[in-house]
């Protein structure tokens, strides 16, 4: 496909209606080098991203739908802004100065994602902004004290911004008038090939984490922080994603593929880390993914099958699409051995993550 919007633009368009008549919005996003992003103003979901190949061909690496109907109904959250808490939550309990908060129950026996009605199921207030090198959009949200069980009110602002160096930037922020627990991510499926290309198991993936957490029947943390060496965890150097997927491992039955977090080996902090890079060999592009988080869940497409329709039609198969979520681990408010995940009045959530899109030519490894 060839991109035909003007270098460095942005355009916003009507998407759909949400049951209560608001309008939802797309907006789209597209740099110098026409690298292009579309998102929804209901949850920050991105619709799409078209990124070249070697040879300067376009196509679009991220699963989605092509109707507010489908997102509304959708059980994977693709494409979604997940707050207030990316991952699980035991039994979707936790107690919090002494007194216990219930939680909606979406992913038996756990809390996943903020809730059914968590932040991808948000209409977000949308400014867009350009710069000399840079295009963007601010996106914010207030959740009342309450919202899905959570206590506080919590004003959040995500900003995208997608930059001259092929970088989509993603500026997480948030403040509260009461301790809640806070873990915010971007949930994005990518197959570098195209979202409509079938299996991502040859795509080579690279994460910089010595450990991982593994987890119970029920994907909750043990509370382990496990070397992954000798394991089909160990992703230190580069290996393809189906190299080992498949052997008789304890987690990756629990988890059909992989479904785990990664404990990342450098020091969370202010300015981004190397956290993980994917790379298709057929086509040439690579994804380098940057963060300041802790953590990164690694998920395989494992729930994807032929019941999973998604754009033009193409149906999206098990193992058809990677997320990579940077995050803080997975049930924090139950292990106080895990970075904390509470924030306090006063304090303010300041987290980024990038990805950032290149190409690589023939090699011998291809």
């Amino acid at each position: 496909m060839s991109v035909v919007l003007s270098p460095s633009s942005v355009t916003r368009e009507w998407f759909g209606d949400l049951p209560d008549g608001r309008a939802v919005d797309a907006v789209t996003l597209t740099n110098a080098d026409h690298l292009q992003v579309k998102f929804l103003t209901l949850g920050g979901i991105i619709v799409s991203l078209y990124a070249p190949d070697r040879d300067g061909r376009f196509d679009d690496v991220t699963l989605g739908y092509d109707t507010i109907e489908d997102y509304l109904s959708d059980s994977h959250f693709f494409g979604a802004l997940i707050g207030r808490y990316g991952n699980r939550i035991a039994n979707g309990r936790f107690t919090l100065d002494g007194k216990e908060y219930q939680l909606a129950i979406n992913n038996p026996p756990n809390h996943l994602h903020g809730g059914p009605e968590g932040w991808h199921r948000a209409l977000w207030n949308v400014e867009t902004f350009t710069s000399d090198n840079d295009v963007g959009a601010v996106l914010t949200h207030i959740s009342p004290d309450g919202d899905e069980g959570y206590p506080g009110n919590v004003r959040a602002r995500v900003i995208y911004t997608l930059t001259r160096d092929n970088e989509l930037v993603i500026d997480y922020c948030a403040t509260t008038d009461e301790p809640t627990p806070i873990n915010l991510t971007q949930h994005a499926y990518f197959n570098l090939m195209g979202h409509d290309r079938g299996s991502v198991l040859g795509h080579v993936l690279t994460i910089a984490a010595s450990r991982f957490t593994p987890v119970d029947a029920t994907l909750i943390p043990t509370g382990e922080l496990r070397d992954v060496a000798d394991t089909p965890f160990d992703f230190r150097e580069p290996r393809l994603v189906g190299d080992r997927i498949g052997e008789d491992d304890e987690q990756l039955k629990i988890g059909a593929g992989y479904d785990h977090n990664f404990v990342l080996d450098h020091e969370s902090g202010v300015e981004p880390a190397f956290a993980a890079s994917l790379y298709d060999p057929m086509c040439g592009r690579m994804l380098e993914v940057f963060t300041t988080e802790p953590g990164i869940q690694l998920y395989s497409g494992n729930g994807l099958g032929d019941h999973v329709i998604g754009k033009q039609w193409r149906v999206y198969a098990r193992h058809g699409a990677i997320a990579l979520e940077t995050q803080h681990f997975p049930d924090s408010p139950h292990q106080p051995a895990f970075p904390s995940t509470i924030l306090e009045p006063g304090q303010e959530l300041r987290s980024r993550t990038i990805y950032k899109f290149s190409t690589r030519g023939h090699d011998r490894h291809d």
